[in-house]
């Protein structure tokens, strides 16, 4: 199997690095935008793989806090300076992210994001699932990988939870999201 995607858009020192969404609370579609210069990618993410990506970033910033020394200046607030409320720019949809892994690289004190597409159904298809495939997959896949500075990733996960905690409101009756047009309420049997 290929070690290595055929395409990578590599950021090293983004200009900018945000969540946002596109279309109405309930029919929203989450997307990772990255901005180096003229340079735009936006790859698209689930609503949980955007929160689940900011827990986790959040957990490896405090844990860098806690090193002795904490030589890396990480900070426990997101810096006034670095906060970006503005919108998505221009969209146009890289891929579809399938997996999403977290790094950190301490020569330059940065965290790392790799997004990975969801696979091609095709290639996992059940009459066609063998090695060949696979490797045929793999060769075909691309990539996004985005090293930003520990003050920029406090302020990336601090917009991915507002981003994320801005949907619909929840029913404080049965705890399922509120269509804006009306909420049929089932209250759960105990």
């Amino acid at each position: 199997m290929t070690d290595a995607p055929a395409h990578v858009h590599e950021f090293d020192w983004p200009d900018r690095v945000v969540i946002g969404t596109v279309g109405p609370p309930g029919a929203r579609t989450f997307y990772l935008q990255v901005r180096a210069g003229a340079q735009i990618v936006s790859i698209a993410l689930e609503k949980q793989q955007s929160a689940l990506l900011a827990q986790k970033l959040d957990e490896v910033l405090d844990q860098l806090i806690d090193v002795e020394g904490n030589r890396f200046s990480v900070p426990t607030s997101t810096p006034v300076e670095l906060v970006d409320n503005d919108p998505l720019e221009a969209v146009q949809e890289q891929f579809r992210t399938g997996t999403i892994g977290i790094g950190w690289d301490p020569t330059t004190a940065q965290v790392i994001i790799e997004a990975h597409p969801l696979p091609d159904d095709d290639a996992l298809d059940a009459d066609a699932f063998d090695e060949d495939a696979i490797d045929d997959a793999a060769e075909e896949s691309e990539m996004l990988r985005v090293r930003m500075p520990v003050g920029t990733a406090r302020a990336f996960t601090l917009r991915t939870r507002e981003v994320v905690d801005a949907g619909r409101p929840l029913c404080t009756l049965c705890g399922y999201p509120m269509d804006p047009d009306g909420h049929i309420c089932t209250i759960p049997d105990y």
